[in-house]
């Protein structure tokens, strides 16, 4: 472990701890989990920017430390949550850099008006929750806590208006941030804007709003992202579209490989019992010469036991592949990670990798499903050619040999 991960899991204990000791309960959107999804949505716009790790660790320990001022209130918390980042921060890190940590932690005051790189990741990663799919859990949180704290009570119209302000005065400050939030930050202002019709359908925008609303379209912004927001619900319809379509498909090929397998095992058995029956009963009475008119009969029905078994078991049998896929053939995504046979020989670190790779471009991920049905469609095209010519033999040499039964008893 590094002694900048050892020192960031020394401030995680420390702040946790802090939290359960100095935090009012009443703090239920500025509470621990607040600070951890901030902290994981800092690490996430920073790997964006692919800070160094001296700035990745200071923007982090801005981060677990800056709404510790809370412990005395919402008011100049920053500066008190200053002091005790350089409190616990004194000896551990240099004092520049405990310097440019309280710059960050000052940069999440809202207005916020970041005026480093670093301070825009942090004020971006402190209001990422408003792109987010927990939005809604983190406004009623806060709208709870003023009610807490400040005894700040607002009616659901209020309450609304308050939010679609909000919202439509806040922007992103890194392209990181832009392109991982506003997506849904446009849909929620949209729900927002539709819950403030459906309270008072007579109620038109204030002036603030269409103000606001005028400023954003004239730059193309709004309209960008609402359009946006429409095309991402849209994918993603199309997105669960796809996905029912591989996981029926899938399904389907698992299905008939499994009833493949059932019916070939049934093969297997019935004719391993008829084999058995010729051994015990009629082979003895070839050896003790009672009777040589059954020999072809008993030959043929043996023959016919005996190709359907090969039959069946190569339908059963598995392929033996190589198991390993090369980083080459991954970057020029060709591979099929989502095979076990075409991996097992693959090392730990190589495989992460492709899997990664893979997880990261949807294009290849879905090229691979595709790619993995369509091996499944010829394991299985195999199997049931097979699995006929197993039932073919069974059927027409049963009969034939039947038919030769009847004639040596004839005779």
């Amino acid at each position: 472990m590094t002694p900048a991960e050892q020192l960031l899991n020394e401030v995680e204990a420390h702040i946790a701890d802090f939290f359960a000791q100095n935090i009012s309960t009443q703090y239920v959107f500025h509470d621990l989990g607040h600070t951890i999804q901030t902290v994981a949505a800092t690490k996430t716009i920073g790997e964006g920017f692919r800070l160094d790790p001296q700035d990745m660790l200071t923007v982090l320990l801005a981060t677990w430390f800056h709404d510790t001022g809370y412990a005395e209130g919402p008011a100049d918390h920053e500066e008190r949550s200053c002091a005790n980042a350089a409190q616990f921060l004194e000896g551990k890190i240099p004092p520049e850099q405990v310097l440019e940590v309280q710059s960050c932690i000052r940069a999440t005051k809202v207005p916020q008006k970041p005026e480093s790189l670093l301070g825009q990741v942090i004020a971006d990663a402190d209001l990422s929750h408003l792109g987010m799919e927990i939005y809604w859990d983190r406004t009623s949180r806060l709208r709870q806590e003023f009610v807490l704290t400040r005894g700040n009570v607002m009616s659901d119209q209020d309450w609304v208006d308050f939010e679609i302000n909000f919202m439509l005065t806040h922007e992103y400050h890194t392209v990181v941030a832009q392109e991982l939030f506003n997506k849904r930050k446009a849909k929620h202002i949209q729900q927002l804007l539709k819950q403030k019709r459906r309270l008072n359908p007579s109620l038109a925008p204030t002036v603030d709003e269409i103000s606001l609303l005028e400023e954003k379209e004239k730059t193309g912004d709004l309209k960008k992202v609402l359009k946006e927001s429409e095309n991402e619900i849209k994918s993603a319809r199309f997105g669960r579209g796809v996905e029912t379509m591989y996981r029926t498909t899938y399904r389907t090929h698992t299905n008939l490989s499994a009833m493949a397998d059932s019916k070939a095992n049934l093969m297997l058995s019935v004719n391993a019992i008829v084999i058995s029956i010729l051994v015990s009963n009629l082979l003895p009475k070839l050896q003790d010469g009672a009777s040589w008119k059954i020999v072809v009969p008993t030959v043929l029905l043996t023959a016919t036991c005996l190709g359907s078994m090969v039959f069946a078991t190569l339908a059963t049998r598995p392929k033996i592949t190589e198991g390993k896929v090369t980083r080459e053939a991954i970057k020029q995504r060709k591979a099929n990670l989502l095979f076990f046979g075409n991996f097992f020989n693959m090392n730990l670190d190589d495989f992460q990798w492709g899997v990664n790779e893979m997880l990261t471009d949807p294009e290849f991920l879905y090229s691979s499903m595709s790619r993995d049905l369509y091996f499944l469609g010829i394991v299985l095209a195999k199997k049931y050619k097979y699995l006929s010519t197993c039932y073919n033999i069974f059927m027409y040499g049963l009969i034939i040999s039947m038919a030769a039964f009847a004639v040596s008893a004839a005779m």
